[in-house]
């Protein structure tokens, strides 16, 4: 053993040698790969003397590297040294038969590297070299000729990965060349090695089928598909003492061959002539080679698709796929090998090419029907997990969704395509599991999911008048005590599949008992499990929303089911519970529906008031015990207690969406009386712990819904409710409380003047610190929650002062004590009209200018109710918001919305002349037109349409071209930098004329210069 082989089994042998030790002889090992002629020399040598399997690999691999590396380094003269060595080592001289899979996969792998880049040139023969010696040829040199076939399929010839252009066109340049040379020859060799070694070496014959298998994508099909290769396939496959293995290769090429790309008329002759019949007959046969009878199907279903029903004679598509259909429900029904989502898709591509399903094809859907059902049961080893789900369960149940959803939408083709038949199959089940005694959990959970799709796939007048079988159906759901429904899963799908079908209900009252019953008892809401009981409440809700007038004459009944579920509620420590059901369903909804069945019209008000006060005060009685005891030990975010006031409210919340004002103030007053004792309950909480945001939110909503059902009479509780909510003054806090307020103003309008007085000053002080300028970043990672917040506080603000504006409440401005935040109000309406983002809030802004210059301005400027508010108007806002801000080319014609904005710009400068006269002409031709340099005739036509009464259509149409014309005018000068050029005159300034001119701030203009003076300050 020399210096080179030592260093060879220390880098193989890692842990036989000390690191460093090993790291010199890794530097040896590529001191030697240095030399490209020495490397080839030595490495021939030692794969031809040494008997270390660890050298000969080491060799093999470095020439493999040098090959794909280095292939243009080599020296030309060695080059026909190494082509003559490795196919030496392929076929004549091979590797030892003792030599390890591993080394026989190397050599082949370097011999296909180096014939992808010499074959067919500079190198035209290496195939013509090795195949006159394979009929001679031992066992070892066979085997070595399959590999290297594979290798060179992996390496280069398959589509199967992805391949660069230079790799793509290489293996078409080796593809054609071999067509042209050898294939046929190979092909012969395949058939003569399978012939021979099929009995004698099974491995062998498989090797070759599976190099076969590989090439038959690109070969001539003539080669493989002819009376000599079939009949040897179908004999492997065919033979019952033929091992699993050989039979997998065969199958492998007969799909290859049935899954080449040809005209589908030759490959519907190409599938005639194959004996898969023979397959067919043998049941036995048939779910050892599934693959084959899918494939076939699958082959046979795509003919028949790009063929249609043109290619009719006795061997159509259709009838080659019906012959085989029987065999394929066979594979899916016995086979667990198929994959799923394959047969699902051929499944599928069945089904639509149905159009009138024959009495046949009807047999078929029940056959698919039933792979149906058998593939969404769950696995019994999972009934615990998925009744009380943990973690196993909620991820088998998330599986069991992906799994089912393809199978699912096939079921839904089916119902639509043949609803007899789906519809009959969904009574079978239902008659299997009423009938029997061992029906399973999954069986049943399975039948209901079923029935819930079907209900999914009738129309509304099918569902109501219960065509087909579908009364039937209904009739079973609804009278029917089904199995397993103690189970969640099972409890779940079948009060979901209820609801389906209540549109059937509400036309056929006859049922409504059963439907209470269902939802009432054990089935619903009383089940012993939470989600169950807590989903039933919620799809209660629904039902009751859907046919509450049909629902009166059972309102006893309900109560009396619901009055444990009350005292369930009030008593249940939520806390220990976790709030599992947290959401949308958190019990609330019971009370909701109570409140709306009370609520009706057909409810005497004696019995609304007793039914009102039965709910009621169990709830309002927790309420203050809770608070009572929070009070004396104090109340955290997370605690208990804060969780049971937070469901309190949520239920006193839901229980008043029955009620309105009328019936609450007029019908009933008893009611409202009992919601008002209620709200002062809820407020004693606001007042104890305003700083607990979970409360706190529940509580705004409650006052919301009071605010609705007791009308003006819950203005007593105002000041305190608004003092309160105005404690908190971040942004999430002051969105919520200006909704409040907004619905205040929009219910009540003048009436809540006084209060608005009130708390305004607060509200523009906080607002106006929060929303300066400066709070609202530009750029990269600008947009945080923190931006939004800000940003939905800033929408909600102007629709507050759109509110305000617009329901005659402009005077709260005036106000003493609200008077000074008056000019910074308006810089920010300004602002925003001119420039935010966001059109339509642009929009609003513009529509509350126009009512307070309504307001506010009158015909005779001494008259105005604001000093300086009539400057501010034609000073600021005219030019800014109505000229320049339209002028900009970010002001987008395109777009509705901001069209919508143009014509309320536009409206805005008819009520400005209206109300202001030829001030605000003179003002907006001299220092706004004219310096945009707008032609004398356009200024003409613009004051034109301006005077013209009622016909803002013209006028928009008109301004809309001026703006255009201005636009091509501007030369490159922005509307800004023409903005900014003037004088910056605030509305609270003094504002003085005389007879010598007009004094603005701090310029004095004479007015017969006023034009020249005016261009000089632009320049």
């Amino acid at each position: 053993m020399d210096d080179l082989e030592k260093a060879i089994l220390l880098v193989y042998e890692p842990g036989a040698a000390d690191p460093t030790f090993r790291a010199q002889a890794m530097a040896f090992c590529d001191r030697a790969k240095a030399d490209l002629s020495a490397l080839l020399r030595l490495c021939l040598d030692r794969l031809h003397r040494s008997p270390l399997v660890p050298v000969h690999f080491w060799c093999l691999q470095a020439l493999h590297d040098a090959v794909r590396l280095r292939y243009s380094s080599f020296p030309p003269a060695d080059l026909p040294i190494l082509r003559s060595a490795l196919l030496s080592l392929a076929s004549d001289r091979p590797l030892p038969a003792a030599s390890p899979p591993f080394l026989r996969n190397k050599l082949a792998q370097t011999l296909a590297a180096l014939i992808r880049l010499e074959y067919p040139s500079p190198w035209p023969d290496p195939f013509l070299r090795i195949l006159p010696c394979l009929p001679s040829a031992d066992p070892s040199s066979i085997d070595m000729f399959a590999r290297f076939l594979v290798a060179l399929d992996d390496d280069l010839l398959s589509l199967d990965y992805p391949r660069s252009s230079a790799e793509a066109a290489d293996a078409a340049r080796v593809k054609d060349a071999m067509r042209q040379q050898c294939v046929p020859q190979i092909a012969r060799h395949w058939f003569d090695v399978v012939s021979l070694y099929h009995s004698l070496d099974t491995y062998l014959a498989a090797a070759a089928l599976d190099t076969m298998r590989r090439y038959v994508t690109w070969i001539d099909i003539a080669l493989v598909a002819n009376d000599a290769f079939v009949p040897l396939l179908f004999e492997l496959i065919l033979a019952p003492d033929s091992i699993d293995q050989l039979r997998a290769a065969a199958v492998g090429c007969v799909l290859a061959i049935l899954q080449k790309r040809m005209d589908p008329r030759q490959k519907v002759a190409l599938l005639r002539s194959l004996p898969v019949n023979r397959v067919f007959a043998d049941p036995n046969l048939v779910i050892k080679v599934p693959y084959l009878v899918t494939g076939y199907a699958a082959e046979v279903l795509e003919c028949y698709k790009k063929l249609g029903l043109t290619h009719i004679d006795s061997s159509s598509p259709m009838e080659l796929l019906e012959e085989a259909l029987p065999s394929v429900f066979y594979v899916m029904q016995e086979s667990e090998e198929v994959e799923l989502g394959n047969v699902v898709e051929f499944l599928s591509d069945y089904v639509t090419t149905m159009r009138t399903p024959s009495q046949k094809q009807a047999v078929y859907l029940g056959h698919i029907l039933e792979f149906i059902r058998v593939q969404i049961c769950y696995d019994p080893a999972y009934r615990n997990n998925l009744d009380i789900p943990d973690k196993i369960g909620r991820e088998e149940e998330d599986q069991m969704g992906e799994r089912r959803k393809d199978l699912l939408v096939l079921f839904c083709s089916i119902c639509r395509l043949a609803p007899d038949v789906t519809q009959l199959f969904i009574q079978n089940l239902l008659i299997r599991a009423l009938s029997s005694s061992e029906a399973s959990v999954e069986e049943v959970e399975a039948m209901f999911t079923l029935f819930y799709r079907l209900g999914e796939t009738v129309n509304e007048e099918a569902m109501r008048t219960g065509s087909g079988l579908l009364r039937e159906l209904a009739q079973m759901l609804l009278s029917s005590q089904f199995p397993c429904l103690s189970h969640r899963m099972v409890a779940l799908i079948y009060l979901e599949t209820v609801m389906r079908f209540m549109k059937f209900v509400q036309d056929n009252p006859q049922y409504i008992p059963y439907v209470l019953a269902a939802f009432l008892d054990q089935r619903g809401i009383h089940h012993p499990n939470l989600n169950v009981s807590r989903r039933a409440g919620y799809l209660f809700m629904r039902a009751v929303k859907l046919m509450k007038s049909k629902l009166v004459p059972y309102l006893d009944m309900i109560l009396r089911g619901l009055q444990g579920t009350i005292t369930q509620f009030t008593t249940s420590d939520w806390h220990s519970k976790n709030l599992e059901c947290s959401g949308s369903e958190d019990g609330s909804q019971i009370f909701e529906a109570i409140g709306l069945l009370i609520g009706m019209e057909d409810v005497s008000p004696e019995k609304q008031s007793d039914c009102v006060a039965a709910f009621l005060r169990p709830l309002c009685q927790k309420l203050n015990e809770v608070l009572l005891d929070s009070k004396a030990q104090g109340l955290e975010e997370s605690s208990a207690e804060v969780l049971t006031l937070q469901q309190i409210i949520m239920a006193l919340n839901a229980l008043s969406k029955g009620f309105n004002a009328r019936l609450a103030t007029s019908i009933c007053p008893a009611i409202g009386i009992m919601f008002k004792q209620a709200l002062s309950g809820v407020l004693e909480i606001l007042i104890a712990f305003p700083n607990i945001k979970t409360l706190r939110n529940k509580i705004t909503s409650f006052i919301h819904r009071m605010v609705d059902i007791l009308g003006a009479s819950i203005f007593p509780c105002l000041p305190v409710v608004l003092k309160q909510l105005l404690m908190e003054s971040e942004p999430k806090d002051m969105v919520d409380f200006l909704v409040l307020v907004n619905q205040l103003i929009s219910k009540f309008s003048t009436s809540v003047e006084g209060i608005l007085e009130e708390i305004f000053p607060a509200i523009a002080s906080r607002l106006i610190m929060i929303l300066s300028k400066d709070a609202f970043p530009s750029g990269p990672g600008c947009n945080t929650e923190e931006v939004r917040e800000l940003q939905e506080l800033q929408r909600i603000l102007y629709t507050f002062l759109h509110l305000m504006a617009n329901h005659n409440l402009s005077s709260v401005f005036l106000a003493p004590n609200c008077r000074g935040y008056l000019d910074a109000l308006m810089q920010l309406l300004l602002l925003a009209a001119c420039s935010h983002k966001d059109v339509l809030l642009r929009k609003l802004c513009v529509q509350i200018f126009m009512k307070l210059i309504k307001d506010w301005c009158t015909n005779c400027n001494v008259d105005d109710k604001v000093p300086g508010f009539r400057s501010f108007i034609i000073e600021k806002f005219a030019t800014n918001c109505c000229l320049y801000s339209v002028l900009d080319k970010s002001f987008e014609f395109h777009d509705a919305n901001t069209l919508l904005l143009f014509g309320e710009i536009v409206l805005a400068q008819k009520v400005m002349y209206e109300k202001l006269g030829s001030d605000f002409v003179i003002h907006f031709v001299a220092k706004g037109l004219q310096a945009a340099h707008c032609p004398h005739e356009l200024t003409e036509q613009y004051y034109q349409k301006l005077q013209q009464a009622n016909d803002i259509k013209a006028l928009k149409s008109f301004y809309q071209l001026l703006v255009e014309n201005l636009r091509q005018q501007q030369n490159g000068r922005t509307a800004g930098q023409m903005q900014e050029s003037f004088v910056d005159v605030h509305y609270h300034r003094d504002v003085s004329k005389n007879e010598k001119g007009v004094y603005c701030g701090n310029a004095f203009f004479k007015k017969e210069k006023e034009s020249y003076s005016v261009c000089l300050i632009l320049r």
